[in-house]
């Protein structure tokens, strides 16, 4: 008789591309942080053109605790996360951006944080108070974090921040979007959930390249903002009371 699979209390969803030096050293980094806790580290190559997916298929040998899912064909971060939520088996779930800025050592900050907080508020985003990035990439954030919180009231500073803590049944009914990921504050607050932001660390990245610039983050979002903007609208949050026979 085959041994019962321990559930674990959280699932870490990391989704990469093109991060095949970044891969293990996150791995260990994620274990430290999550030992003596039950966990799974799930990983979802994004289509990788480097040997992202082959890095992977040889740490499954040493981490046990590790997953490793892969695209068929690229199809961006958000699908990415949603597929690593869909095949979690923890009902709460950290991500992780992949290329090592996030620090995982700050999940026990948010596992923290949630069980200190009040139960509607559902999810613990990361914001990067200093952040060790070029210039540029921290002016398109700070303008799209700008726009987003003057367009749909997300309350949020920092709304691209990779690391988050949120329910994984809360996130499978959010609406599915291309680059969903970038709006997940607001569609949670229209869900009717809470958000709290929670200071994290942020390093520089010391291996690969990045993914993203100006062009493929600020005007992509121009559209975006407007269909979210759009959902809110559209959003009707009513509580159910079930009748029971006395």
């Amino acid at each position: 008789m085959s041994a019962p699979v321990t559930v674990p209390e959280i699932s870490v969803v990391v989704p990469v591309h093109n991060e095949r030096d970044n891969i293990v050293p996150l791995i260990e980094e994620i274990h430290a942080a999550l030992d003596g806790r039950e966990f799974e580290v799930i990983y979802v190559d994004d289509r990788s053109r480097d040997d992202s997916w082959q890095v992977l298929t040889e740490a499954l040998q040493r981490f046990p605790r590790l997953r490793a899912l892969r695209h068929k064909q690229q199809s961006g971060q958000s699908t990415a996360v949603r597929n690593g939520v869909k095949h979690a088996r923890g009902e709460w779930i950290a991500t992780l951006d992949g290329d090592g800025q996030n620090d995982p050592a700050d999940i026990p900050a948010l596992l923290a944080k949630r069980d200190q907080a009040d139960p509607g508020v559902q999810l613990f985003a990361g914001w990067r108070v200093d952040r060790h990035d070029h210039f540029i990439r921290r002016l398109s954030s700070s303008v799209a974090n700008g726009v987003r919180g003057w367009l749909l009231g997300d309350q949020t500073p920092d709304s691209g921040c990779g690391l988050k803590l949120f329910p994984r049944q809360l996130f499978l009914d959010l609406p599915y979007f291309d680059h969903m990921h970038r709006f997940l504050p607001a569609l949670v607050r229209r869900s009717g959930s809470g958000v709290l932001s929670v200071p994290v660390s942020h390093r520089p990245r010391t291996r690969g390249k990045s993914k993203y610039g100006v062009w493929n983050r600020l005007w992509v979002g121009i559209v975006d903002i407007a269909g979210v903007a759009w959902l809110k609208r559209r959003a009707k949050v009513t509580e159910v009371v079930e009748q029971h026979l006395d």
